[in-house]
């Protein structure tokens, strides 16, 4: 039997009440259409590789679906959910957050083009900049933290684009948002913000004036440790940019997509609880001997503290630990732990912890690492959702074998 045509011209979402203000419900209502769903209430995992079309080998006069290496109706429900957290226009998945910030940035960037970001970014992200850009005539000007807190004064009319993460990754600064989107417009550049340590929930990047909000969904949006995705958001105008660049096979698989969608609908829940724990956790943990520094966004001066209180509705569930004992003191404290693990990545239900000096910061020289504010004593901890009575003693009494 053909497909009929008219279905796929119904509009894709059942919209919400206008009335409906809140992020939660949002999260669990915004992309709905059991009409075409066979009234489940669940999303269901469209499992397919390829699709019929109405009209014999006819992509053109077919409907959204023809591959899902291009697109597929159950990457289509996340995306919706985060498009509309993130308040953009548009949204893309990709397979994981590098394959989402690579496309983005070489959708954008042409030969002879400028990219002016941080230093202290993310590692993968750091790589990309440094080591294939080049290759491609793209110039590259990374910015110290000093020098990042005066955005107008680094950007200049041949920047094509500007990339922000903040909070940091593992330094946890915090850096002005609106301030990098003005100095962005007033040279013509284009402002991405990496968006993954706060989410929506805490932080709204394209309200603050950002043109393009990138995240790793492998993270906070994902929220088990069983999946990896990346999601950007922004203008359709800049999106249709980046769509072509399906063809570097980045594409979210429906099945991720399927777990996406599951995690989505707690992520309100769990954001809450992980910004309650930190703040338990660095006020426990602050005053501890073992501690030299609790790096936690806000923490870094009272110019942050400032910033934080004004972009930020919660400061997250990340925290990095410099201890006082320096590289020495990092396996006793770690193998006194008991709750929390010791492993890669970050954001989910259970609390993780990890070595940035021999995990994501492991290729920079230890000088490049100490510019950064990355000593041999740091940990970084990403704290999860249990009492945080047991974390704060997990922790506190690992902390007491090194001290």
């Amino acid at each position: 039997m053909t497909p009929d045509p008219s279905e796929w011209r119904k509009p894709p979402f059942r919209p919400l009440p206008e009335w409906v203000e809140g992020p939660t419900t949002r999260l669990v209502h915004g992309a709905r259409r059991p009409d075409r769903n066979a009234g489940s209430v669940i999303y269901p995992i469209y499992q397919s590789s390829t699709f019929r079309f109405p009209a014999a080998h006819s992509e053109a006069e077919g409907g959204p679906y023809h591959y899902s290496r291009n697109s597929n109706p159950t990457v289509e429900g996340p995306a919706e959910v985060v498009r509309q957290l993130e308040g953009g226009e548009a949204s893309r998945l990709f397979a994981s957050g590098m394959g989402a910030i690579s496309a983005t940035v070489l959708s954008l960037l042409r030969t002879g083009d400028e990219v002016v970001a941080l230093q202290d970014l993310y590692g993968g992200t750091g790589g990309l900049l440094a080591d294939l850009l080049p290759r491609y005539g793209v110039r590259v000007r990374t910015l110290t933290d000093s020098e990042a807190r005066s955005p107008e004064a680094q950007l200049r009319p041949g920047t094509r684009l500007a990339l922000l993460e903040t909070p940091t990754n593992p330094t946890l600064r915090v850096h002005d948002i609106a301030r990098w989107a003005a100095a962005s417009d007033a040279v013509g550049a284009h402002l991405i913000v990496d968006n993954t340590f706060a989410t929506a929930l805490n932080q709204r990047p394209l309200a603050l004036g950002a043109d393009l909000v990138v995240q790793s969904a492998t993270k906070y949006l994902g929220g088990h440790s069983d999946l990896t995705g990346g999601v950007v958001v922004g203008p359709a105008k800049l999106l249709a940019r980046i769509d072509p660049f399906d063809r570097f096979g980045a594409t979210l698989d429906p099945f991720a997509a399927f777990l996406l969608q599951r995690s989505l609908g707690t992520l309100a829940l769990r954001v809450e609880r992980q910004n309650e724990n930190g703040r338990r956790i660095v006020a426990a943990l602050q005053r501890h001997p073992a501690v030299a520094h609790v790096h936690y966004p806000g923490r870094g001066s009272p110019d942050e503290e400032a910033i934080a209180a004004r972009q930020m509705r919660g400061r997250g569930g990340m925290l990095a630990l410099s201890l006082a004992g320096g590289a020495g003191a990092v396996d006793p404290f770690l193998h006194g732990l008991r709750l929390v693990q010791v492993a890669a990545s970050l954001g989910g239900v259970e609390s993780l912890a990890s070595v940035p000096r021999l995990t994501s910061h492991r290729l920079l020289s230890d000088d490049a690492r100490h510019a950064r504010g990355i000593d041999d004593g740091m940990v970084r901890i990403s704290l999860g959702i249990e009492d945080p009575e047991d974390l704060v003693r997990d922790l506190t009494e690992a902390l007491d074998r090194i001290r």
